[in-house]
């Protein structure tokens, strides 16, 4: 194997590798898949000066740590956390060098939930269906990391022009999502949607990348019975029978028979990547397009 390579020291509590994702095949129920904040991952793949679509990491809530075995430049962004280099504090938001054996760890997330780490070169593993995106409803793609497991890298092009620092959000305090309402609003009472759009909901911590889950005023159907299956799309809001709301994000299902009450602008989706449990929620119908 080549010394362009990552030994993962921890693998954090999910840790998975993430890119674009593998948009185009729901008729053959594989979901989307990839990175749930993709400005955040673009921007430290421009960090380290590799195209926007290159693999890189992203971690839940703890991090993880890498030990290169060839010197490499890294950058981590995303939720904040510290970073350090063999014990030493490194820069957050920036490209880091880190010599070969010495290790690199992301630690907590400060806010937020998702950090994402990328390198010099790209996390090369094997493609599926055109990408390297791990995911977790198919179990396409690379499996989440354990300790131990070795990521290879690939080669190191510095471009003419790289970003050095770069500003990113702050992770949301308040998660506003814009919602268009349909197609299966006319299941809901009017009761029901009045509270959908203007009472406020708390993000729910059996939320994950197939969906963010939410708590708070039950929603209450006008017809009884369930719908036959149907597609589901990035960022439409199903209501199970508890009448809580469910953000369909990255790793959804391509299909699904609660009513969707409404569907998320997808810029609005980033934030709700790095929601962690308990941030308020409000959705805000706005007009079709």
């Amino acid at each position: 194997m080549s010394d362009r390579a990552l030994f993962v020291v921890r693998a954090g509590a999910l840790t998975t590798v993430q890119d674009r994702g593998r948009p185009g095949h729901a008729h053959l129920g594989v979901p989307r898949s990839g990175a749930l904040d993709g400005p955040a991952a673009a921007l430290v793949n421009r960090l380290v000066g590799n195209p926007l679509d290159a693999a890189v990491l992203e971690t839940t809530l703890n991090g993880c740590a890498l030990k290169p075995r060839s010197d490499v430049t890294l950058a981590v962004g995303g939720a904040p956390c510290s970073v350090t280099v063999d014990g030493r504090p490194v820069a957050w938001g920036a490209p880091v060098r880190v010599r070969a054996g010495a290790v690199l760890d992301i630690g907590p997330a400060v806010t937020g939930v998702r950090a994402y780490a990328a390198v010099a070169g790209g996390i090369i593993v094997e493609p599926v269906l055109g990408s390297r995106s791990t995911d977790l409803l198919s179990g396409l793609g690379p499996p989440p990391l354990t300790d131990g497991t070795v990521l290879p890298v690939g080669p190191e092009h510095v471009p003419h022009a790289r970003v050095d620092v770069a500003p990113q959000p702050a992770p949301p305090t308040e998660l506003v999502l814009r919602v268009t309402l349909g197609p299966r609003d006319d299941w809901f009472t009017p009761q029901a949607l009045r509270a959908f759009t203007s009472r406020t909901f708390h993000v729910s911590s059996a939320s994950n990348r197939i969906g963010l889950r939410t708590e708070g005023p039950a929603l209450e159907r006008a017809r009884s019975g369930e719908l036959a299956s149907e597609g589901m799309v990035l960022g439409a809001v199903q209501v199970p029978p508890a009448g809580r709301p469910v953000v369909f994000l990255a790793d959804h299902p391509t299909t699904g028979g609660y009513p969707v009450i409404g569907v998320v602008r997808a810029p609005d989706l980033a934030a709700a990547a790095q929601a962690a449990p308990g941030t308020p929620v409000r959705f805000v119908a706005v007009r079709r397009r």
